[in-house]
């Protein structure tokens, strides 16, 4: 920018979105924050996730299929990052989970919601995706066979597994 005052055109593309970038993000905020909550289960890391889903998008690192449906690859790429927050935040242990207290009903549902997502985080990636997608997203075993490029009774045995571990490590 020089002292006249003016823009270049590529300045200007690096600081206004493109306008496709913000219909996207004006249809679809809410779907990837509210996939991103359910997952985190706090308001401030949902929407940590909702920057960084948009501004991977905006930086064009997550390019969108253009025959695909934007929602869903949304909430799809929302949910990996909820995932990766929540392991970023079980390696750097920022609250410890206290086995002795005794909690009360409210409490115990928070405890165990919590103690689900350090579960979660412990998963190989694309197993705590399946079972996200599956269990919070409500997705299908139907859909998830076709977004994963796999079978039905896989995706079924698959889920199985996965949450025959997640048990296991919530009864330790």
């Amino acid at each position: 920018m020089g002292s006249t005052g003016l823009v270049t055109p590529a300045l200007e593309a690096l600081v206004t979105p493109p306008l496709e970038f913000h219909d996207l993000y004006t249809h679809h905020w809410e779907t990837v924050y509210r996939a991103a909550l359910r997952v985190t289960g706090n308001p401030p890391d949902a929407e940590d996730v909702l920057q960084s889903v948009f501004l991977r998008m905006l930086n064009r690192q997550m390019p969108i299929d253009p025959m695909g449906s934007p929602a869903r690859y949304l909430r799809r790429a929302a949910t990996n990052a909820a995932i990766d927050l929540l392991r970023r935040k079980t390696f750097l242990a920022e609250t410890r989970i206290q086995e002795e207290h005794d909690y009360g009903s409210r409490e115990s549902s928070l405890l165990l919601k919590e103690r689900l997502r350090r579960s979660l985080a412990k998963l190989p990636s694309r197993d705590a995706e399946l079972f996200v997608l599956c269990y919070l997203e409500g997705y299908s075993y139907d859909e998830l066979a076709r977004e994963f490029e796999m079978e039905h009774g896989t995706v079924a045995s698959r889920l199985h597994r996965i949450r025959k571990t997640l048990q296991e490590d919530l009864q330790k």
